[in-house]
């Protein structure tokens, strides 16, 4: 049955409008954008099999473009459309920590960092460069490694903290193999980093481990800085 014959009150769209998108399910989220199902399936259906197939959100919004678009029903212009709501997601919630302390919502900065981290089958080491008071001057990856590791080198850290003229910063790093628990090279990296900072007045504030679903983890919470 197509979502267009559901009572109203049952229909993704209506239920949104009456009752906040906070309310809906993944699944409905999904069929929302989505718009329309495929060959016997409701837009519903469709969502509910693409989250089963993908095992997630989180892994659906990372999937490359060959992957997504070989489910039935989807294709490139549902990819594109698909990657245009989550840069928009992240550009949105990278003009809120530019125009105000990042750490006035620190839900803001958790968020961000897993819409641009989580689900990446490779490791990254991340910074937020921030000014004085805290503000956004520049996301950026500084390094890519494998699956297992990454190498960060210290002197080059240094010198993007001079170019982008910052006062603090925020690290970042995934385990695409899954869990948040820092490692001991975690822990000792960090604390080189936040040594070899200081000499040139640039505070580390915070290292974040983004991995999967769960909720990143903060070294500063943990009081491992």
């Amino acid at each position: 049955m197509a979502i267009t014959d559901w009572p109203k009150d049952e229909r993704p769209r209506e239920r949104l409008l009456a009752h906040g998108a906070v309310n809906l399910s993944d699944a409905e989220l999904l069929a929302i954008f989505l718009r329309v199902g495929a060959a016997g399936k409701s837009a519903v259906d469709l969502a509910r099999e693409l989250i089963e197939h993908f095992g997630g959100l989180n892994r659906l919004f990372t999937a490359g473009e060959k992957e997504f678009s070989a489910i039935p029903g989807m294709g490139r212009a549902k990819y594109a459309q698909l990657q245009a709501v989550l840069e928009m997601a992240r550009r949105a919630l990278g003009e809120g920590m530019r125009e105000r302390d990042a750490f006035s919502n620190p839900a803001a900065v958790r968020d961000y960092l897993r819409l641009k981290l989580s689900g990446l089958a490779h490791e990254v080491f991340f910074a937020l460069w921030l000014d004085a008071r805290h503000r956004l001057l520049a996301a950026e990856e500084l390094f890519r490694g494998t699956l297992a590791q990454t190498s960060v080198y210290p002197r080059e850290v240094l010198k993007q903290a001079l170019a982008r003229n910052a006062a603090a910063v925020v690290f970042a790093h995934n385990h695409p193999s899954g869990g948040t628990e820092p490692s001991s090279a975690d822990e000792a990296l960090t604390r080189s980093l936040s040594r070899a900072l200081a000499l040139i007045d640039v505070k580390v504030l915070d290292h974040f481990i983004v991995a999967g679903q769960a909720p990143p983890l903060s070294f500063a919470e943990r009081g491992l800085l």
